[in-house]
């Protein structure tokens, strides 16, 4: 992570605002508020939200509303939306909206649409999104090869891949099936907007605990990409769609 912001760092690493010196500390934003949808009437029938794929758990009409205020495709809000909600029954003490997952979707990848890719019915980018080679350039972390090229197409250098931008081995570590499979065996797949919001949405509240607090917030973002920029840039993005109502 990131494609959008250039700056990629090994997910698993310290993310706490201590791990940040006291001046970029001091640059840390507040937590943004944190919006959930209402839920689909097949979600407030089901026993368990797990029940369901995540883009089934928020309400159509909300979706259809809201995407098109905030200018984010529907596809992609459902998957947003469905996974924070899918989060807010499984781990409650987190807080984690909609609007964060969204505001990391847009930093990433605009929301799947980074180079021309477009997200299927399926929810899955195409075409692929794949990131720069981490090959220690620039801006960019060393990361050699730890997938063979099987999820980036690369057996020199790792790259981020999909709309919310994984690396390799923080997909192996982290990967959930948002989607409920696309097809019996089916392994979770980075391309696909439903496994990588819940994915990401696992991961944040793993990492942040509460991010309805500043330091969490800090911390979960900041464990996504250690980057002061990069959580400024989230943490906008996650308060502009916020105030969008």
């Amino acid at each position: 992570m990131a494609l959008a912001c250039g700056l990629v760092l090994l997910c698993g690493c310290a993310g706490t605002p201590e791990g940040f010196s006291e001046e970029s500390a001091a640059s840390l934003p507040d937590a943004p508020v944190q919006r959930h949808a209402p839920l689909s009437e097949q979600a407030r029938a089901a026993q368990s939200l797990a029940e369901l794929p995540v883009r089934e758990l928020a309400d159509p009409d909300w979706v259809a509303e809201t995407a098109e205020v905030v200018q984010i495709p529907d596809r992609a809000l459902e998957a947003y939306a469905g996974a924070a909600l899918r989060l807010r029954e499984e781990h409650l003490d987190c807080g984690l909206g909609w609007n964060t997952l969204a505001g990391i979707g847009q930093v990433e990848s605009h929301h799947g649409t980074y180079g021309g890719s477009t997200l299927a019915e399926d929810g899955t980018a195409s075409p692929p999104i794949i990131g720069i080679a981490l090959d220690g350039g620039e801006g960019v972390a060393a990361i050699p090869d730890t997938d063979g090229g099987e999820l980036d197409g690369d057996d020199e250098w790792d790259r981020a891949v999909g709309p919310m931008q994984f690396i390799p081995t923080t997909w192996e570590l982290h990967a959930q099936d948002g989607s409920g499979g696309q097809g019996v065996g089916s392994p979770p797949d980075p391309q696909n907007i439903d496994d990588a919001s819940l994915t990401a949405a696992v991961f944040l509240c793993e990492r942040g605990g509460e991010v309805v607090t500043d330091d969490g917030f800090a911390a979960a973002v900041g464990a996504y990409n250690r980057s002061v920029p990069y959580i400024n840039d989230v943490a906008d993005w996650a308060e502009r769609y916020a105030g969008s109502f």
